[in-house]
């Protein structure tokens, strides 16, 4: 079984499902969203991480590179991207974590120990472990043996995904897991692939599947100004939510924001980021009206 890398444990999370949570986040996701918050977490390989606001110059990162990948410049260091093997000895070494290397291989084992110093939070506030990434169900072998064993010690558990998986492998974590947190971007396929780099036929099917299983899902929307919060496809979102087959399902909008900018930066990347826009309060307003006249629940944030 291939061990996943993770590139984020976060604690006391109370955004990511009921409770309080720790949210565990896989490296890797096949899509590519525009107004991805979490850049790091698209490709399933290492990364380096560099942070210039962090950076003493102090050389230490330089003497410790065996590929000579690194080099001192006024402010900052000059890293070759091309040349690094992501070795982590530069990671290492850095007195300020100005360096860091973004995905960390870890066993089911290490995972569960992490999971477990958290308990009292669960036991206290109905709370539990969300499975995130990236997309969780990239690695469903691994994440069906960490959903079986939070079953086993009576842990509640909570799947973030976008749904483009084979739908086997979607219905067999389904039968692992107690909330599905299914991420909605938009409606028309085209539109999808532009802004995300895949349809969204299969993402659609899946999501009409998993909801004929009964399993509990609450459907989040990112809501980006200009991309997704027309009326027209807030108007469809609607209408497909609420013939879904099984209980009314939970909306949640989540207001799209910039700060994945640093991210960027961060990875050698500054050239990818798309500058968009956070919808008005107005227009949350709107979409949230949209929604409720399907007879939908809707939350703003979650």
């Amino acid at each position: 079984m291939h061990t996943p890398l993770i590139f984020d444990i976060k604690r006391y999370a109370i955004n990511d499902g009921p409770g309080i949570r720790i949210v565990v986040f896989f490296k890797g996701c096949n899509l590519n969203c525009a107004w991805c918050h979490n850049p790091e977490s698209i490709s399933g390989e290492s990364e380096l991480m560099y942070a210039q606001s962090k950076c003493i110059q102090c050389g230490t990162c330089v003497a410790a590179c065996p590929e000579n990948a690194i080099s001192l410049a006024p402010e900052r260091i000059i890293i070759d991207r091309q040349r690094c093997s992501i070795c982590g000895r530069c990671a290492e070494v850095c007195p300020t974590k100005a360096i860091e290397i973004s995905g960390k291989p870890m066993t089911a084992g290490e995972l569960m120990d992490e999971i477990e110093k958290e308990r009292i939070f669960f036991d206290q506030s109905g709370g539990g472990v969300t499975f995130s990434g990236g997309e969780p169900l990239l690695q469903d072998e691994f994440l069906i043996k960490l959903l079986s064993e939070c079953g086993r010690r009576g842990i509640h558990t909570a799947v973030d995904t976008a749904g483009l998986v084979n739908t086997s492998i979607l219905l067999e974590v389904a039968r692992h897991t107690d909330l599905f947190l299914f991420d909605l971007k938009m409606m028309d396929s085209d539109k999808h692939r532009e802004w995300t780099w895949v349809p969204n036929v299969k993402i659609l099917d899946n999501l009409k599947i998993l909801a004929e299983t009964g399993a509990k899902i609450v459907i989040r929307i990112p809501l980006i100004s200009g991309v997704n919060d027309d009326a027209e496809n807030l108007t469809r979102t609607a209408r497909f939510i609420s013939e879904l087959p099984g209980e009314k399902k939970i909306v949640h909008l989540l207001s799209y924001h910039n700060i994945a900018q640093t991210k960027y930066q961060k990875l050698g990347r500054s050239d990818d980021f798309r500058i968009l826009e956070k919808p008005t309060k107005e227009l949350l307003n709107q979409a949230k009206t949209i929604f409720r006249q399907s007879g939908i629940e809707v939350n703003i944030g979650g």
